[in-house]
């Protein structure tokens, strides 16, 4: 049976009141309980008892009324029970990008522009005269104007293209991003919980995209027999399935997904813990978990070469170390010309940040 291994809580700081420090033990919770109001409230109960979180003056009823009132729990209409509130789920976000991305989060919005400069998107302080193709939305109105004036005179006023001058503007990188979990029972296996870091990596991650990064665009799927697309609000609910993993389901989709989006820079991050085991063909699934299956690796491995053909770079986040699946990982990687990183799950957030910055450093600029 699966549990969890608490120790003893160590309050942050003593000007927090005993809501904040019950709100944020709260959170941790209800990530790994995938969302489970009650259940998070049952091990909260459990630890108050075990190490007194609670007193006299506020206990666990009043903490609940103060969620309510607060906003961050309410009562689902159809079933009848406590959910998490919207803001609950904004609030989820936010502590998973501090917990994973740490100082980062609180430092200034950032923009990712290249050092070329050309028919970009961001203004520079430097003119230059015109040329075919340039926007008319960057021409320096007021300069134009007035080298009409000194060329031509008022009395004879004229503008030629000689005497336009337009903004030069720098390349501004902007990435579309399909993030891929692995939703398949090898993530609970051995009673090993990895998908709750998942979990808080991928909402870190798009904490951090769609603040900071709000040209960019990110779209998130999820593949265990099949591939499905899920929302960000859907992120802190995700469970793990009964599922093999169907790697080449979840590579088309995101194929699919890229093509819908006009970035000249794609990518995909696949967040997984072990080796494709399923593939489709027609209606029906075939499966092996045992050892490396020729017809699932060769459907893979021609995938990853299809999309290096597109200019799309997988980066997998393999949380294994057996050797024979880093092998099979390094094929992929090498097919694709993508990049691969073998993390224990500690570190798997802090790859993903340091990878997400280098992309957004190489992109390429688009007029």
């Amino acid at each position: 049976m699966l549990g969890w291994r608490f120790n003893k809580f160590e309050p942050k700081g003593k000007g927090e009141s005993p809501f904040e420090r019950m709100l944020d033990i709260f959170k941790e919770l209800l990530i790994h309980t995938s969302g489970d109001v009650s259940e998070a409230l049952s091990w909260l109960t459990e630890l108050d008892k075990e190490y007194q979180l609670t007193d006299a003056n506020y206990g666990m009823a009043d903490f609940i009324q103060d969620l309510i009132d607060q906003g961050y729990i309410q009562q689902d209409d159809a079933k009848g029970e406590m959910r998490p509130a919207r803001k609950m789920e904004m609030e989820l976000r936010k502590k998973a990008l501090d917990d994973v991305f740490g100082a980062v989060s609180k430092s200034r919005k950032g923009e990712h522009n290249t050092r070329q400069t050309g028919k970009g998107d961001e203004f520079t302080s430097d003119l230059r005269p015109y040329e075919f193709g340039d926007k008319l939305e960057n021409l320096a109105i007021s300069e134009s104007l007035r080298n009409a004036q000194i060329n031509h005179g008022l009395d004879d006023f004229m503008m030629t293209n000689e005497d336009l001058e337009v903004h030069e503007t720098f390349y501004q990188s902007q990435v579309s991003t399909v993030l891929m979990i692995d939703i398949s029972h090898s993530m609970i296996l051995y009673g090993e919980d990895r998908i709750t870091p998942a979990k808080k990596v991928a909402m870190a991650l798009s904490e951090y995209i769609t603040t900071r990064f709000p040209k960019d665009t990110l779209d998130i799927l999820v593949f265990g027999n099949d591939a499905w697309e899920v929302e960000i609000k859907d992120l802190p609910y995700l469970k793990v399935g009964p599922y093999h993993t169907n790697t080449v389901a979840g590579l088309e989709l995101a194929m699919k997904m890229l093509q819908r989006r006009r970035n000249p820079n794609k990518q995909i991050f696949m967040i997984t813990d072990g080796k494709p085991t399923c593939i489709k063909k027609g209606k029906k699934y075939y499966q092996n978990s045992f050892g490396l299956d020729r017809q699932i690796i060769n459907r893979t491995l021609n995938l990853a070469g299809r999309l290096r053909k597109m200019e799309i770079p997988v980066t997998t986040f393999m949380i294994a170390r057996d050797p024979y699946l880093v092998q099979f990982v390094d094929t992929f990687t090498k097919t694709n010309n993508g990049k691969a990183f073998y993390s224990s799950l500690d570190g798997l957030g802090e790859f993903i940040f340091m990878d997400y910055k280098a992309g957004k450093r190489k992109g390429r600029g688009r007029g």
